[in-house]
């Protein structure tokens, strides 16, 4: 029986810059950095109140993967990011740089905008009603 999602896969070009982008701009927590005896290195990130779902930086390696860094769902949301407060959080996360496709509305199901990683991925900044 599966119990649980613990790890999302973001396919990146350089795993030190996007550690930078989801740490510095995002404020999410460094959980793991580290090489393996074979030299791949596991890099994975989580919100700051949410531990047990990492996000797992993989440096894209291969022509098809690289092809995909920014567009893995194409133009849909990777996934869906919870804030307390969005209006104040947008505030904070566009005075760091981050990019918003447009600004947050109210909606039936809550207060959201969509935001952009470094390389496109896209997120929807969510606060329930």
């Amino acid at each position: 029986m599966i119990t649980q999602l613990t790890h999302i896969t973001i396919l990146v070009k350089d795993i030190d810059e996007a550690l930078q982008f989801y740490t510095q701009k995002l404020g999410f927590d460094l959980h793991t950095d580290a090489i393996m005896p074979d030299g791949f290195r596991w890099v994975t990130v989580c919100p700051k109140e949410q531990s047990n779902m990492e996000f797992a930086l993989m440096k894209a390696q291969t022509t098809e993967e690289l092809e995909r860094v920014g567009a893995q769902v194409g133009q849909q949301s990777l996934g869906i990011l919870a804030t307390h407060d969005c209006m104040k959080t947008y505030k904070e996360l566009k005075a760091k740089g981050v990019k918003f496709l447009g600004e947050p509305k109210v909606e039936p199901w809550g207060t959201g905008v969509i935001l952009e990683d470094l390389y496109g991925n896209k997120f929807y900044l969510n606060q329930e009603q």
